[in-house]
């Protein structure tokens, strides 16, 4: 089979009874000075019995050799809600019985092929996009030793899944974004974009230098 660019067809307005996905959801509350108000929010219908529904990864690729400075992996795949290839952590849904740690592994795992020996840290329960949904995540910092050089193991994509992965030294990070700013057909996902800032002004705090 031939491989083409993906892209939106067709937009059309989803009645709630027939999404399979997520709901529509119509909030009365009442604000600090005790008006009534409404909001709107989209709720996902996957949510298990953990109480989350996804987890970001963070991995941290090392070298038991020193071979190669602290790396990460980033993966991009196109995203239909926003018609572009979106740059961003490798991440997913948590299933039934799962923990998000055991969520973690599986899906860097699945999507990069890495395999991290053990959860580093595990974040408390984050809004998503709480203007917007009730969807919410935990970031795994998953520990992903090598026992050299810097290796890629081959992916364990679902069918249909189209994700691209790239390594990069913690460090570069925020450069290595900033040249997808130039890529019209790519975005990138902001919690991507946020963590690599933070360890960008880490950096110059650390050696004084502020100026971009």
């Amino acid at each position: 089979m031939s491989s083409q660019a993906p892209q939106v067809l067709s937009t059309e307005d989803l009645n709630t009874a027939d999404a399979k996905w997520v709901s529509l959801k119509k909030i009365n509350w009442q604000d600090q000075s005790g008006r009534a108000r409404v909001w709107e929010a989209a709720e996902r219908r996957t949510r298990g019995s953990s109480g989350i529904d996804a987890v970001a990864i963070l991995a941290l690729i090392r070298s038991k050799t020193r071979a190669f400075p602290i790396s990460t992996v980033i993966i991009e795949q196109y995203r239909p809600p926003v018609g572009k290839i979106v740059v961003e952590l490798p991440a997913g849904l948590i299933d039934d019985g799962e923990t998000p740690e055991e969520a973690a592994i599986r899906e860097l795992r699945e999507e990069t092929g890495y395999k991290a020996e053990g959860a580093l840290e595990s974040s408390a329960v984050l809004a998503t996009d709480p203007g917007l949904t009730t969807a919410n995540m935990k970031l795994v910092i998953l520990d992903v030793p090598l026992d050299g050089e810097m290796e890629s193991p081959d992916q364990n994509l679902e069918h249909g899944e189209a994700i691209v992965r790239r390594t990069v030294e913690v460090k570069n990070l925020c450069a290595l974004l900033k040249e997808y700013e130039e890529k019209k057909d790519h975005i990138i996902d902001a919690r991507l974009l946020h963590l690599a800032a933070g360890f960008d002004l880490a950096e110059r705090l650390r050696t004084g230098v502020m100026a971009s």
